[in-house]
């Protein structure tokens, strides 16, 4: 047999969609409706299919925090794979606002050196995700991540304490999912046999959102390998950067910008998202913000990340203004929580609103 054939036959002798006795009867009766944090890729697209599947009806719901995505096409996308409804949710000023805001004026910072861009942006996310369950009167919220990361503790701390009846299907903690597909190969494998659209994967993994990008696993995992010059999106090579520099003017209210003036161009901007947003445009053309970091996840494991953001001006600015014994109750409180995982951290600031 050719290489093709014996393909068909491994993916077709595998349990295809609906095939199950229980796939069969979900069809009479649902288990109830389930939202979940979709994102339009490969492994939420499988999942959705996935819970459909074992009797769900699924909404999906994706949350724009500021990240490069063809919205529309994610959309169409969950629709055709059967989602019963689809939000598609403009979160970025929340996302500053509630956010980044307060991680700026707490100068939060994990192991010295992550701003926490990942971890402020999850309970943002699932704090949504819990607005629309109780709204449609879903009993079950879903997520993508892993058994492995931080992000199903953000995930889930968030949703337990906004919406402490919840249920939570994490499916990659499921026996009968992840002995199932054991990774991505056998993801891409059962998404061509649903008639999936599989787009081809990056050398690794990459969360984007207003507040930094973020890549690791596949080739960085070896400290020894350098990122590739094209990999940075969201900061210029320093190398390559203006030798003239901008001069920003930025005004502080109670530790949080109100507005930012370009004194060379006369530009200014006075909200809270433009603020951001702009800081993140002249910091990114100076190159400005990249750091390459192996930090301890929750779990115990190490992992690389190459990050880029911005965030030094809030504490450059306390040295300035704070007395001595002010600084120094600054430097104790961030020395003692300091060893807090990120995942606590933007758990607590979700309880705080």
């Amino acid at each position: 047999l050719s290489e093709g054939q014996q393909l068909s036959i491994r993916l077709f002798n595998r349990k295809p969609l609906f095939s199950s006795p229980s796939a069969e009867k979900a069809r009479i009766m649902s288990k109830g409706t389930v939202v979940l944090a979709y994102s339009g890729g490969l492994d939420t697209s499988c999942i959705l299919v996935w819970l459909k599947e074992q009797g769900y009806d699924v909404i999906t719901y994706l949350a724009n925090i500021g990240q490069d995505e063809d919205f529309e096409a994610a959309q169409k996308k969950a629709e055709s794979l059967g989602a019963k409804k689809v939000f598609i949710e403009d979160l970025r000023s929340q996302f500053v606002e509630d956010f980044i805001w307060p991680a700026v004026q707490a100068n939060a910072v994990y192991e010295d050196r992550y701003l926490l861009g990942t971890a402020v942006a999850r309970p943002c996310i699932a704090r949504r995700q819990v607005e629309i369950a109780r709204r449609e009167g879903a009993q079950f919220v879903s997520h993508g991540a892993t058994g492995k990361g931080n992000d199903q503790i953000r995930f889930e701390l968030t949703c337990y304490a906004l919406y402490p009846e919840v249920k939570i299907i994490a499916p990659w903690r499921i026996p009968e999912f992840y002995n199932r597909f054991r990774g991505r190969t056998d993801l891409m494998e059962y998404a061509q046999v649903t008639f999936l659209p599989v787009t081809p994967r990056a050398p690794w993994s990459m969360d984007a959102n207003l507040m930094h990008i973020s890549y690791e696993s596949g080739i960085l995992e070896n400290p020894k390998s350098h990122a590739p010059a094209d990999l940075y999106l969201m900061t210029k090579n320093p190398e390559d950067s203006p030798n003239e520099p901008d001069v920003l003017e930025i005004e502080f209210k109670n530790g949080v910008p109100v507005k930012v003036i370009n004194v060379k161009e006369g530009k200014s901007k006075d909200s809270a998202l433009d603020i951001f947003s702009y800081l993140n445009e002249i910091g990114g053309k100076h190159g400005v913000g990249r750091i390459d970091i192996v930090e301890n996840r929750f779990i115990g494991m190490k992992s690389r990340g190459k990050v880029h953001m911005l965030q030094w001006i809030h504490t450059n600015t306390q040295s300035i203004t704070y007395l001595h014994t002010g600084m120094f109750f600054v430097s104790l409180s961030l020395a003692s929580t300091g060893n807090l995982k990120s995942s606590f951290v933007s758990a607590l600031h979700v309880l705080s609103q």
